[in-house]
């Protein structure tokens, strides 16, 4: 079995995406299906990806299925895993906070939590913003020479906040997103890898949920190119791809689209 690197200076990682038919509401339930997982992926990657709200689905009854984050099953099942495996684990949840409720996509190393990023955009349209705080601040992760940003779902259509400032590699998207809008899904992840000559590393969640709205996965890498590099279809699955970091550099400096951006404020 492949050993997992250290955390210095890569040129390129190894991922792991998990595709899930997440437990409605059954937060213990969908732990064991993940441990069941971690257990299949082990040391064979430096990334695991987990779908957005990964322990409850995407519900509204926060303030049933919300856990503070010193609380938290599932945070600490993050940072038993990303220790058990020296991975590094990301994936949203339900988080309450002392304002209120929040969309926290989690980043975990096998030294605990690194960075947290709330969800900016939330989802109206499924009443996400009667339910929750939005977050406001973009935040750069790294691992070995990667940088990456974080999107959660809805984050997806807002291509002014993904926009890449020479800030990072890779776009990292967790989502609950309906089979009903899965062509938007697959054009705005290729959208995205394009103009930002980035990385995209996107995971989706499939089946039916509490509320019978289906989800058709489609997780997928996409290269800096736009390519499709993998992906999977609407079956639960892992899919696993390595991403380098040389490609994304090279592409920029012989097809320097950036230097041409437009300059803006995010406000």
């Amino acid at each position: 079995m492949e050993q997992p690197i250290t955390p210095s200076l890569v040129s390129e990682l190894r991922i792991s995406l998990i595709q899930a038919d997440l437990a409605w509401e059954n937060r213990e339930r969908n732990l064991e299906r993940f441990t069941e997982q971690m257990v299949r992926i082990g040391a064979s990657s430096d990334l695991v990806m987990l779908p957005e709200t990964f322990s409850t689905g995407f519900t509204m009854q926060v303030s049933i299925h919300g856990e503070r984050e010193e609380e938290s099953k599932a945070l600490d099942w993050m940072v038993r895993m990303a220790a058990r495996y020296r991975c590094h684990v990301a994936g949203s949840v339900i988080v309450g906070t002392q304002g209120g409720f929040v969309n926290r996509f989690l980043w975990v190393g096998p030294g605990g939590v690194e960075e947290r990023y709330d969800k900016r955009h939330l989802f109206r349209m499924g009443r996400e913003n009667e339910s929750f705080l939005p977050g406001n601040d973009r935040k750069i992760l790294t691992l070995g020479g990667f940088r990456f940003l974080p999107l959660i779902c809805y984050d997806l259509r807002f291509p002014v906040f993904a926009r890449n400032r020479n800030d990072y590699d890779a776009l990292l998207v967790v989502a609950n997103w309906p089979a009903a809008r899965q062509v938007v899904w697959e054009t705005l992840l290729r959208a995205r890898a394009l103009e930002n000559q980035a990385w995209v590393l996107a995971v989706n969640r499939t089946g039916r949920d509490g509320l019978g709205v289906d989800h058709a996965g489609g997780s997928t890498v996409i290269s800096p190119r736009g390519e499709i590099v993998a992906c999977l279809d609407e079956r639960e699955g892992i899919l696993q791809a390595r991403i380098g970091l040389e490609e994304v550099r090279s592409f920029r400096e012989k097809f320097p689209v950036w230097k041409d951006a437009d300059d803006f404020r995010l406000t």
